[in-house]
C-alpha cells in the first residue's frame, strides 16, 4: 500500500465569512501544501526532519514573514493571514505548521513589538528571507512554571555571558536566531528575567540533544546549551528585567497560532475519514449510509467549526487591538481537544487501517496530543479562563 496520504475530500466547511484577500491568500496557501509538502509528509515523519527544500520554498511564498512589514522584506500582512497560513499547512502536516506558527506568532511578532529599530533592520529581513528564528524560554525544570528558570546572564563589559540549558525549543535544528530568557538576578524572581537575541554562532552557544517525539515528528525539538554565551548588549531585546512581559504577551498570541495548528489538524483528519467512510463498504454499502456514522461525522464537523470560530474570533480581536487574552485561551484549550476527538474518530472510520502507518489518519491522532500540553497546557488555559470569569466576583 502507499504510504503517501490520498487527496482530502474538502467537504468539510468553513463557514466563517473571509473577504477576498483572505480567501485567495488560504486558496494559494492549501494548494502549496497538498501540491508541495503531502508528497513528503511520511517521509518527513519517519526521518523525523524537514526536507530543507521546503523551508526555502516556505520562504519564497512569503509565509515565513506575514506580518513583517513591506519595507523590511515580509508580506505586511495581519495576524488572522498567519493564522490562515499555519492552519492550512497544518491540515496537511502539522510538523511544518508549527514551524510557520513559531516563526510568525512568537519570534516575528516579538521582534516587531519589541526590537529596536537597529534589530529590526538587522533581524527582520533575514526571518523573512532566509533565517529560521525559534523562541527559548523552556528549562529542564521550567515548563508551566515559567518563571522559574535558571539560565543565567552576567554582564562583562559590553556583553551579557549567558549560562544554562534550555529544553523543548521548536525549531531548534533549523534556527539561525534565537529569543533566549535568561536571569539577571535570581534573587529578584520573574522581575530579573530578560531577553536576549542569540544567533547560532555565538561564542559558547550549543544545539543539543534533538527529542524523538510522538507526533509532530519531523518538527525539530531540541535543548539548547550555554556555556558562558557571548551576546552583545545591542541584542538585549526590550529592557532589563522586562522578559517577563514579553514572555506572557507573545504567548498569549502564540496559542491562537497553537489553535490554528489545532484546527488545521482536525480538518484534515476528518477530510480524509469523510473521503474513506464513502469508499469503505460493510454490508452491502458505504459506511458513510449508517445513521451512526453520519451522526459522528456531523458531530466532528460541527465541533470543527466551533473551534475555528474561536480562533478566528480571537485572531481578529487581536489585529483590532482589543483584549484577546481569555479569547485566546479559549480557543487553545477547545481547539485542543477537538482535534484529539476528531482525529480519534477517523482513526476508528478507517478500522484496523486507521491504526496502520499505510494510512495518513494515524499521525494526525499522533500530531494532535501535543496541543494540550505546550505553549500553556490545559489545565494553565482553564486557570486564565476562570480567573477572568471570577474576577470581581
Amino acid at each position: 500500500m502507499s504510504t503517501e496520504p490520498e487527496a482530502a475530500s474538502e467537504k468539510t466547511p468553513a463557514l466563517t465569512l473571509l473577504s477576498e484577500e483572505e480567501e485567495l491568500f488560504r486558496g494559494t496557501v492549501r494548494e502549496f501544501a497538498e501540491n508541495e509538502v503531502g508528497p513528503l509528509v511520511s517521509k518527513m515523519d519517519q526521518e523525523a526532519r524537514i526536507e530543507p527544500a521546503l523551508l526555502e520554498k516556505f520562504f519564497e511564498l512569503g509565509l515565513m514573514g506575514i506580518e513583517i512589514p513591506e519595507a523590511y522584506g515580509g508580506a505586511g500582512a495581519s495576524f488572522f493571514m498567519a493564522a490562515l497560513a499555519v492552519e492550512e499547512v497544518s491540515r496537511v502536516d502539522a510538523s511544518l505548521g508549527v514551524c510557520v506558527d513559531v516563526q510568525n506568532t512568537l519570534v516575528n511578532n516579538a521582534m516587531m513589538r519589541w526590537a529596536t529599530d537597529e534589530q529590526k533592520k538587522r533581524y527582520l529581513p533575514r526571518l523573512a528571507e532566509n533565517t529560521v528564528g525559534a523562541y527559548a524560554l523552556s528549562e529542564p525544570d521550567s515548563g508551566s512554571d515559567a518563571f522559574a528558570l535558571t539560565c543565567r546572564a552576567v554582564e562583562d563589559g559590553d556583553t551579557y555571558r549567558l549560562t544554562g540549558t534550555k529544553l523543548w525549543i521548536t525549531n531548534g535544528a533549523e534556527a539561525g536566531m534565537f529569543i533566549v530568557f535568561a536571569t539577571i538576578d535570581p534573587s529578584a524572581g520573574y522581575k530579573g528575567i530578560t531577553a536576549f537575541l542569540v544567533e547560532r554562532e555565538f561564542e559558547g552557544f550549543t544545539v543539543g540533544k534533538k527529542e524523538d517525539k510522538l507526533g509532530i515528528r519531523a518538527s525539530s525539538t531540541t535543548e539548547l546549551i550555554l556555556e558562558d554565551c557571548v551576546v552583545p548588549k545591542a541584542n538585549l531585546l526590550g529592557e532589563l528585567g522586562k522578559g517577563y512581559k514579553i514572555a506572557i504577551e507573545t504567548l498569549n498570541e502564540g496559542r491562537i497560532g497553537i489553535g490554528a495548528q489545532m484546527v488545521g489538524i482536525a480538518s484534515g483528519a476528518l477530510d480524509h475519514a469523510m473521503g474513506y467512510t464513502q469508499q469503505r463498504k460493510a454490508f452491502g454499502k458505504s459506511i458513510s449510509e449508517f445513521q451512526g456514522v453520519q451522526f459522528q461525522l456531523a458531530q466532528c464537523a460541527t465541533e470543527l467549526e466551533a473551534a475555528r470560530l474561536l480562533v478566528y474570533n480571537a485572531s481578529r480581536l487581536r489585529d483590532a487591538s482589543q483584549p484577546f487574552l481569555v479569547e485566546a485561551a479559549m480557543a487553545k484549550l477547545f481547539s485542543s481537544q477537538v482535534a484529539e476527538r476528531v482525529t480519534s474518530q477517523a482513526v476508528e472510520h478507517y478500522g484496523g487501517y486507521g491504526y496502520s502507518k499505510d494510512f495518513p489518519v494515524e499521525k494526525y491522532w499522533r500530531d494532535a496530543k501535543i496541543g494540550a500540553i505546550y505553549e500553556g497546557t490545559s489545565n494553565l488555559q482553564l486557570q486564565t479562563i476562570a480567573k477572568y470569569l471570577l474576577k470581581d466576583k
